[in-house]
């Protein structure tokens, strides 16, 4: 007998950067800090992308805190390298955004990778939720990434 197993669908988005000096420190090269910087920034052009932004969660009366990051730095970016942030959505059936990061220099090298967990928490009582809001229910099936 054969197990197989299929890994969950994704949307992956890819978006180009070029480091900045202030991101780098007295050696030239990226302070660790500033990677979960560009995963944001590479999240925030997979939500203008996907129609899944913070003003568009906001809209919705939640908020997506971050609870959990992780990064595993490979090798350096130094200032002005161009870098590319492929983010990608992992699908789960919990009411949470869970993102994976890979981040390439310009000759397509992995520098780091990594990956954030957002939930949802409601912007009038702060409480999170336990269940699918309404509207991100609506975007995975959207999205075909959710069976109905």
């Amino acid at each position: 007998m054969t197990n197989t197993t299929t890994n969950p669908p994704h949307l992956t988005h890819k978006h180009t950067i070029r480091v900045r000096f202030s991101e780098v420190d007295s050696l030239q090269i990226v302070w660790h800090g500033h990677y979960i910087k560009y995963f944001e920034e590479g999240r925030e052009a997979f939500g203008r992308a996907f129609g899944l932004s913070y003003l568009d969660v906001k809209k919705e009366g939640y908020a997506t805190p971050i609870v959990n990051t992780n990064t595993s730095h490979k090798y350096p970016l130094h200032y002005g390298d161009m870098a590319t942030i492929e983010t990608s959505y992992i699908n789960t059936e919990a009411a949470k955004l869970k993102f994976a990061y890979s981040i390439k220099n310009d000759s397509g090298q992995v520098v780091c990778t990594g990956e954030t967990i957002q939930v949802f928490t409601s912007l009038e009582s702060g409480e999170m939720a336990l269940v699918l809001p309404d509207f991100f229910r609506d975007w995975k099936i959207k999205h075909k990434l959710l069976n109905v």
